[in-house]
């Protein structure tokens, strides 16, 4: 994989390879070969020949045709590059290679290492963080993955049965409101704001209101940071008839978040808005309903 970059950090190293990717056993056995070359200590030499010579000697990357003169440096019967940077003298003393991660970038796949004691500090930071990580599972070093993996699927489970739970709420909280609101011209309007309910639960609640056969105008605000306002009205082709309000909710949302410098909008029949905090949702509901009233 030939070699596009390098970094050399005070924190990790990193070759960037021109490569789409690189398997997770490519990484294993690059770095178990890696390490067998420094346990075997081989011997690191340095000279200088020619670009003529050079380019007969099978280098494993020759640089661009910038100079007549290569530093050539190579590691005993094992490699043999181009490199004028500060070497070894025995691989031995670059101590143990550690590849940490790849990843995707721009040129190809980048590979992360580190080498001697920054990979012994690094080993024992991740092993702290695994040791870490098992205790709160009450599991075993190896076995944190697969709790992991079911602790997402438990929450993936969770989350739709809080879904799930919230839209039957929405759904019978919407039934209730309309049957205790009387029609007024063949409409209802549903006035509520909820101050234990964030802004996606009071959408849900006037959809519900608004989605039935009963034509009706939902009003609904949400008390929670960041608090909202959602105006909805009954569709026309869902009802049937011409809608039962004159007014188009996205205009009367921008009417009422005027006096306020709040902001919002939508279409004639569902709007959004957010409010400044501190502001009276209550007092701007009565207001819209006050309008579609008159």
């Amino acid at each position: 994989m030939p070699t596009v970059s390098f970094h050399m950090g005070e924190d990790y190293c990193s070759i960037d390879l021109a490569t789409p990717s690189v398997s997770s056993e490519q990484i294993v056995a690059a770095e178990k070969r890696a390490n067998e070359v420094v346990f075997e200590n081989r011997p690191v030499t340095i000279r200088y020949v020619s670009r003529a010579e050079a380019e007969k000697l099978g280098l494993r990357k020759l640089p661009p045709a910038e100079h007549d003169e290569l530093r050539l440096v190579e590691i005993a019967e094992f490699d043999l590059t181009a490199c004028g940077g500060t070497h070894v003298d025995t691989t031995g003393q670059i101590g143990s290679i550690l590849l940490r991660k790849t990843e995707k970038v721009r040129q190809g796949t980048r590979v992360e290492f580190v080498c001697g004691g920054r990979a012994v500090r690094m080993a024992r930071r991740d092993y702290s963080a695994l040791s870490e990580a098992a205790a709160l599972f009450s599991a075993k070093l190896w076995d944190v993955p697969d709790q992991i993996r079911k602790s997402i699927e438990e929450s993936k489970t969770l989350r739709k049965q809080k879904d799930d739970a919230l839209d039957q709420l929405a759904e019978l909280m919407a039934l209730a409101a309309l049957h205790n609101q009387p029609e007024k011209d063949g409409l209802k309007i549903i006035v509520r704001a909820f101050s234990d309910r964030d802004i996606s639960f009071a959408k849900l609640f006037a959809q519900k209101v608004t989605r039935t056969a009963t034509p009706a105008v939902a009003l609904v605000a949400s008390t929670v940071d960041p608090p909202g306002l959602v105006f909805a009205q009954t569709p026309a082709q869902a009802s049937g008839t011409a809608p039962g309000s004159a007014v188009e909710m996205g205009a009367l949302l921008k009417q009422v978040l005027s006096s306020v410098g709040g902001r919002g909008g939508g279409s004639g029949d569902f709007a959004q808005g957010g409010v400044p905090a501190g502001c009276n949702v209550e007092q701007l509901l009565r207001e819209a309903a006050g309008t579609i009233g008159s």
